[in-house]
């Protein structure tokens, strides 16, 4: 499933997989979260094509930029069939063809290339969406009063706060959010609640006009006036909220917390604030509920009070609990920080709520689709934090934003092939990519590495590092502290790539490991590679390295030997 938001990874900094640190106990994993911005450095056109439906099969390429398939017209042919197969693989997929191919077909392509931006992209008619909705028509239906019931009820059960749960904190060591209390004006009759909420408003006086657009001041979302005393209780309460959230990011992260260390510190802050946002979608999704009659029902419940709190965040500058003021001075801080790839995340969770989400992916557009909403997004949520260079705008930076959070999403699927299957029944492999390959679920399932699996390897491996060279064509667009975190977590990924590879291709029974150390021992050629003496003195290493063109290349040649080895 997803990749925990621990290694949000991403981009950031040089984390080795969904999690540093892997859990256990976590039912879902696959989602990948993503914290970088780049920007492509030739076209700077936005080119807004809609990818093509999936019968199509009139152009030589499809929406992903793959080749299509000598046998593409039969391959159309059964897609139908197919697609309702997803369904009902594993007993309770809920995205049916028609929801899929709706969504799908409102991508648009960046860069003439096999990147596509699903940002807001949502089929309303799907069922998972309409539960989505249900659930929130239901749970603001019992809030009578309004937004501040919703905030009051969406803060109760027992002090522990949304998206914490026995995992989080036993990681932690201790229970998160507590340190409010030593804040509290007790001898006023001021309790956390009311604490939390004049810091909210300390900081929304300090946004700029239209930074929350619902606002009734527009701006400042109705600052008051506090004493010289209260707003230093304020900035200490907002600076221990920022050190909590990187102690959360810390103990799920280690290696990416450490590469946040190189930004300046409100970028390196505002990182956290993001990645606490991530892990807390997360763990809303993946928390046991053994006390819940109805659990996925309880799920989709809390997932739209998640949403609703981020609407209220982002459109009024409303928080709920202490941990949503680092999130809320993130956006003060970083006004263009956009809710849709926020919005887009919690669409990521759907796919993967049983009954309403998907359990196999027939192509890699379907697979695309998700990577985009667990890891893409993270990408676009942290182009803000990072920044471009003179010269360059967040519309070029978009696709290698996006490339980067695909790259890392489908290593990750990668290394985890064995692990998914057995312990999670889950196979996110494309199944026209296995079927071309002559590989089986059955064989994934019984752990079988042959020769097919070997090839069917080597293409998916071609694809990610395809994606890694669309990303690192933007690391000169990003401002110059911001670069050295996004080449770490490049160079930190790539090598589970080549992990992969030394274990003769078998990510079944193996597990591809960067060891702590060698990450770091990679730091100086990382730093190396942000130069522009870079360009003109590659590493020794990178001499050989294929371009961009002819990593697209291999993924050609490696289909055109498959088809000829089959038709012999």
């Amino acid at each position: 499933m997803r990749i925990v938001p621990r290694a949000i990874v991403t981009a950031l900094a040089l984390s080795s997989g969904r999690s540093l640190i892997p859990n256990p106990t976590s039912f879902h994993h696959r989602r990948q979260h993503v914290a970088f911005g780049s920007g492509r450095r030739w076209d700077t056109t936005l080119m807004s094509e809609v990818v093509p439906q999936k019968d199509d099969v009139s152009l030589p390429f499809n929406a992903a930029g793959q080749k299509v398939s000598p046998n593409a017209h039969a391959d159309a042919a059964g897609e139908t069939h197919h697609a309702h197969h997803v369904n009902v693989v594993g007993g309770d997929g809920g995205r049916n063809s028609r929801d899929i191919s709706n969504e799908l077909s409102l991508g648009v392509t960046l860069d003439g290339g096999p990147v596509v931006d699903f940002a807001s992209i949502k089929d309303t008619t799907s069922r998972a969406e309409r539960a989505l909705a249900s659930a929130r028509e239901k749970y603001e239906a019992s809030a009578d009063d309004g937004v501040m019931s919703i905030i009051e009820k969406s803060n109760s059960g027992g002090g522990r706060l949304m998206g914490i749960n026995d995992d989080v904190v036993a990681e932690v060591g201790y229970e998160i959010g507590t340190f409010v209390d030593e804040f509290v004006d007790v001898a006023s009759g001021e309790n956390a609640h009311d604490l939390i909420q004049k810091c909210a408003s300390y900081i929304r006086s300090k946004a700029g006009m239209g930074t929350f657009p619902q606002s009734w001041k527009g701006g400042n979302g109705g600052a008051e006036f506090f004493t010289k005393e209260e707003t230093s209780r304020f900035d200490r309460l907002l600076a221990r909220a920022y050190e909590e959230s990187g102690i959360v990011t810390s103990a799920f992260a280690k290696t990416f917390y450490l590469g946040t260390q190189v930004l300046p510190e409100p970028a390196m802050k505002a990182i956290w604030a993001i990645y606490v946002w991530c892990r807390r979608t997360d763990e809303i999704v993946d928390a046991p509920r053994p006390e819940a009659e109805d659990p996925n029902n309880e799920m989709l419940t809390d997932l739209s009070v998640w949403e609703i709190r981020l609407e209220g965040l982002f459109n009024r500058g409303d928080v709920v609990d202490v941990l949503d003021l680092p999130l809320l001075d993130c956006k003060v801080k970083f006004p263009k920080l956009p809710i849709t790839p926020f919005s887009d995340m919690i669409r990521g969770m759907l796919m993967d709520i049983p009954g309403l989400g998907q359990e196999r992916y027939n192509t890699w557009d379907e697979l695309h689709l998700y990577c985009y909403r667990v890891a893409g997004t993270v990408g676009l949520m942290s182009m803000p934090v990072f920044g471009c260079a003179p010269g360059y705008t967040d519309e070029m930076a978009k696709e290698p934003a996006l490339s980067l959070g695909v790259a890392f999403q489908i290593t990750n699927i990668l290394r985890d092939v064995g692990e998914d299957a057995v312990k999670r029944g889950r196979v996110y492999l494309p199944q026209r990519d296995m079927d071309k390959f002559g590989v089986t679920q059955q064989q994934i399932f019984d752990q079988i590495v042959d020769e097919n699996y070997i090839n069917l390897m080597k293409y998916e491996i071609a694809r990610a590092r395809m994606y890694y060279a669309r990303a690192l064509r933007g690391v000169p667009m990003l401002r110059p502290e911001s670069r050295l975190p996004v080449q770490l977590s490049c160079d930190a990924y790539g090598k589970i790539l080549d992990k992969i590879e030394e274990n003769q291709y078998d990510s079944l029974t193996k597990r591809a490991y960067v060891g702590k150390w060698e990450k770091l021992a990679g730091i100086p050629a990382s730093w190396y590679r942000t130069l522009d003496l870079a360009k003109i003195v590659p590493l020794p290493e990178d001499w050989g390295k294929p371009s961009l063109d002819e990593y697209e290349k291999q993924l050609e040649l490696i289909l055109e030997n498959t088809w000829k080895a089959q038709l012999r």
